[in-house]
């Protein structure tokens, strides 16, 4: 999975809001700090391949309610 295929903000936020979670509940599934999450919601910074990784699991653990988001990756 590649950052630079979707915005970031955009797919973090959308992510999110699909799980019905607030940034508090998101950042323990994928384990960093509510500021970076914050962060990358605001563009301010992009996700480390770890917490990358840990968002497409979220994606895939969704199954077609997350299709759509996981789709620009599907072809790398």
């Amino acid at each position: 999975m590649t950052p630079s295929t979707l915005q970031i903000p955009e797919l973090v936020r959308a992510l999110r809001k699909r799980l019905n979670l607030s940034q508090e509940k998101f950042v323990a599934r994928v384990k960093v700090s509510f500021q970076t999450v914050n962060r990358w919601e605001r563009g301010h910074a992009k996700p480390s391949p770890m917490a990358m990784t840990l968002i497409e699991l979220q994606l895939w653990q969704m199954g077609e309610r997350g299709a759509d988001l996981l789709e620009p990756y599907s072809s790398k």
